[in-house]
């Protein structure tokens, strides 16, 4: 950690921001390539029925990412505000609970879908024509269950001390992988969805190894150690008042997903697969401000933990300008290039022409998307847990989900299209001013 220190406290603002996020946003760009690599070769099939089971089954690697999410997010804002408090065997026993945590849930999820897969099934909005590429899909990525939770965890974990690069090395492993193996199980051997699910669980496992060999190679001033596993001191409550808002969030999603997906089902199956499609584009616009807010996380915990103010508003206010010029950008090269990036996925001109619609409609909040990501991670990284929690809420939840009703009802099809980015910009304006109010509370410090 000593070798962090001069990053966390003493570097110039732009540079430590760049230290710790360049590396999350590149982490977060391979998890896009993956994430369209998957649709892409799915895509080549032909069979849009494919591309919208896997659009349906989305939910379930959603619920994984979130328990992933609960120790890996959670427990990195708990180890940089020990690290910030100079309590390193605190931060030893926080990364010992979330590894074995993290693989117990994990053991759990799977064994659970496995057993209920039938109504998990008919829950997501699996249709006639999608339920048994969608039985293939989740059973795979079920069974991969304890190494998705723990990959995710780890990733976190890792940049709770500073260790980017080597978070960054452990997810493009696994990612990178998935991504070789994609067109080989998918098309090669032509195993379709159900190739895109092994590659998925292959990628996860190696870079399980990956996080292990760190930790064994004594490369980290963490501890997986059995020795080292600690429930005392407030320590679950620590990373639970944390990581429980970071993981409602992915919940959220995958409630939100299915909702949009029944909504959409009763369309038909094109606009579910022309969703799936859009949703992959649209990726790159939001994962890429999410690398770039969830990166400075530690960063804030550890200037909070510090208790340097100063630095924390500092890295805050160059976060959001950044945050802002990302998002324009992306969001123009988007809609530009919106129908060569529909059409390279899928050559069917009905999934094409609702997908082209449905690619606008979430461009409308891409600039100033960011905004209500960085209010998230600070009030995360500071152990803000109430805050965190509503804005988690609100923008899949609260807000989300009853457009979607009102508007299909309202609308009909081009209703629930638009709900998204209407949701965006009410989670923004309310992100903002919670957020003004927790830093106005820091300041009078």
């Amino acid at each position: 950690m000593n070798n962090n220190n001069e990053i966390f406290e003493n570097a110039p603002v732009g540079k430590a921001v760049a230290r710790m996020a360049v590396p999350t946003i590149i982490s977060m760009l391979v998890v896009v390539i993956y994430n369209m690599a998957d649709t892409f070769f799915i895509g080549q099939t032909g069979d849009a029925m494919q591309v919208a089971a896997v659009s349906i089954s989305a939910p379930v690697f959603t619920i994984l990412m979130a328990f992933g999410n609960l120790f890996g997010i959670g427990g990195s804002s708990a180890i940089a505000r020990a690290l910030g408090a100079k309590k390193l065997e605190r931060a030893k026993q926080i990364s010992a609970f979330c590894c074995y945590a993290s693989i117990g849930i994990g053991v759990f999820i799977m064994i659970f879908c496995l057993l209920g897969m039938s109504k998990i099934l008919g829950m997501i909005g699996a249709s006639e024509n999608t339920v048994d590429f969608a039985r293939e899909y989740v059973t795979i990525i079920a069974m991969s269950g304890p190494f998705i939770i723990f990959s995710f965890a780890f990733c976190n974990i890792l940049r709770g001390e500073g260790a980017s690069r080597q978070a960054m090395v452990g997810n493009m492993i696994g990612t990178v992988t998935n991504i070789v193996l994609d067109p080989v199980l998918i098309l090669g051997f032509g195993m379709g969805v159900l190739g895109a699910a092994v590659a998925t669980m292959i990628g996860n496992i190696l870079a399980c190894v990956y996080y292990v060999s760190f930790f064994v190679r004594k490369k980290s001033s963490l501890s997986i150690n059995i020795s080292n596993f600690s429930i005392k001191d407030g320590i679950v409550f620590d990373i639970v008042k944390i990581g429980v808002p970071a993981s409602l969030n992915n919940i959220l999603m995958s409630t939100a997903q299915i909702v949009l997906n029944n909504a959409l089902i009763q369309y038909g199956d094109t606009p579910v697969a022309a969703m799936g499609v859009a949703s992959k584009t649209n990726m790159l616009v939001v994962l890429l401000q999410v690398g770039l807010c969830s990166g400075i996380q530690p960063l804030i915990g550890y200037s909070y933990g510090a208790k340097n103010y100063k630095r924390l508003n500092q890295v805050v206010r160059f976060t959001g300008i950044c945050a802002v010029i990302m998002g324009t950008i992306l969001t123009v090269v988007i809609f530009f290039m919106k129908r060569y990036l529909i059409t390279a996925f899928i050559n069917d001109e009905a999934v094409i022409e609702i997908g082209i619609k449905i690619v606008i409609a979430l461009q409308l909040s891409g600039p100033f998307l960011g905004i209500l990501f960085l209010c998230i991670n600070t009030l995360q990284g500071m152990g803000k847990a109430l805050p965190s929690l509503v804005l988690t809420f609100c923008r899949q939840g609260l807000i989300f989900v009853p457009l979607i009703f009102l508007l299909d009802r309202m609308l009909g099809l081009d209703g629930v299209i638009y709900a998204q980015s209407i949701a965006d910009y009410a989670s923004i304006i309310i992100s903002g001013v919670m957020f003004v109010v927790a830093l106005k509370k820091i300041e009078k410090r």
